[in-house]
């Protein structure tokens, strides 16, 4: 275990001029002037390039999320070809819980699947704490991916407790949650001890990567969109909270992220979060609204519109940048993951026109 998990290394970068904290994307995340408005894509290490299929062939996803020089590669690989202004670490998000002890595997094709599901208090406290020495693979990484990336911001990132918690209860991805949601009314208790203490395991997994010199971290909460604002608040937002406040002292943005949570983003703009992200359903002046003026909002082209025409990409590029200025702050994003089908010179080109459409004259021009 390890105790330098207060984010020292970011803090450390934000006080001097230039680098990662004065990036156009930390500086958006802190709703500062911008010279352009910043772009990175969800699920851009990896996905879609080629040379990430090349470099991870017959290499399983576990396997490829505890190398370093591979999560380093792959993290990298989208940088350099499409000139995003942030990198995200090359992960999975029961990377943590499997570092706790939860017996897992990412099937192909498939998704995650847990050997013995989480049903019982037994199973809870089979769950246990984590640190840098659980998965020094990370720290080791995000070390590496920090020098390698120079100015150019990292994002660490962890899945949030709900979704956690409803990939160990089901035993794998689920379309209705129905196991997870009978716990959750059927035995509230239980349910709050397993959210607790995957809130635990993930508030350390990101204070390891905070600590290893991430320069942001983002909260995925991919299945809360299944819940009302009602459950949310009861069953989910408690712990999310315990992790973006566990981490207000880091000194570095945090962003909240779900899919089909427009009617959650009120609540969820109340986890603490400097940025909620916003999925394609929520044109991004509606969920400025609904967050509030004190947050920046991320998003939100739906991933499937870059497989239509070049000038339907650009036409709904330039909707997004004028909606996203009724925000303090806006990162461009996808509304959800790059699929795998996409065509990378089509992100590449998206990034470009982003930048140009969104330039900013430079100060006393």
């Amino acid at each position: 275990m390890t105790t330098d998990t207060t984010g020292a290394a970011a803090r450390d970068d934000a006080s001097r001029p230039g680098g990662p904290a004065d990036s156009p994307f930390v500086r958006a995340c802190r709703r500062r002037p911008v010279p352009h408005t910043p772009v990175w894509f969800m699920r851009q290490a990896g996905r879609s390039l080629p040379e990430y299929r090349e470099i991870r062939a017959n290499v399983a996803m576990l396997e490829s999320c505890r190398r370093p020089d591979l999560v380093t590669e792959i993290t990298l690989q989208p940088v350099r070809r499409h000139k995003v202004d942030a990198a995200i670490l090359f992960s999975d998000i029961v990377v943590p819980v499997a570092a706790a002890g939860v017996d897992l595997d990412i099937v192909p094709g498939t998704g995650p699947v847990v050997a013995e599901p989480v049903r019982t208090a037994a199973d809870v406290q089979r769950i246990r704490p984590i640190g840098r020495d659980d998965v020094p693979y990370v720290d080791e990484a995000v070390r590496m991916l920090v020098k390698e990336l120079g100015d150019t911001p990292l994002i660490g990132f962890a899945g949030a407790p709900f979704t956690l918690a409803s990939y160990l209860v089901e035993g794998g991805p689920s379309r209705n949650h129905v196991k997870t949601k009978a716990l959750m009314y059927g035995d509230p208790e239980l349910w709050h001890a397993l959210a607790g203490r995957l809130a635990e395991v993930t508030l350390a997994f990101l204070r390891v990567q905070i600590a290893a010199g991430v320069s942001a971290v983002q909260l995925f909460d991919s299945w809360a969109g299944a819940l009302s604002e009602a459950d949310y608040r009861r069953f989910v937002l408690p712990h999310s909270t315990t992790v973006l406040s566990g981490l207000a002292d880091a000194g570095i943005p945090r962003i909240h992220f779900g899919v089909g949570t427009a009617e959650l983003l009120g609540a969820m703009g109340e986890a603490g979060a400097d940025v909620v992200g916003v999925d394609w359903r929520t044109p991004l002046d509606v969920a400025t609204c609904r967050i509030g003026p004190d947050k920046a909002v991320q998003g939100n082209l739906d991933p499937c519109l870059l497989f239509a025409p070049w000038p339907v990409i650009e036409a709904e590029v330039r909707r997004i940048l004028d909606q996203g200025r009724a925000a303090p702050g806006h990162v461009f994003n996808l509304g959800h993951g790059v699929l795998p089908e996409t065509d990378p010179e089509v992100l590449t080109r998206v990034v470009a026109l982003v930048h140009e459409l969104s330039a900013r004259p430079a100060e006393g021009a």
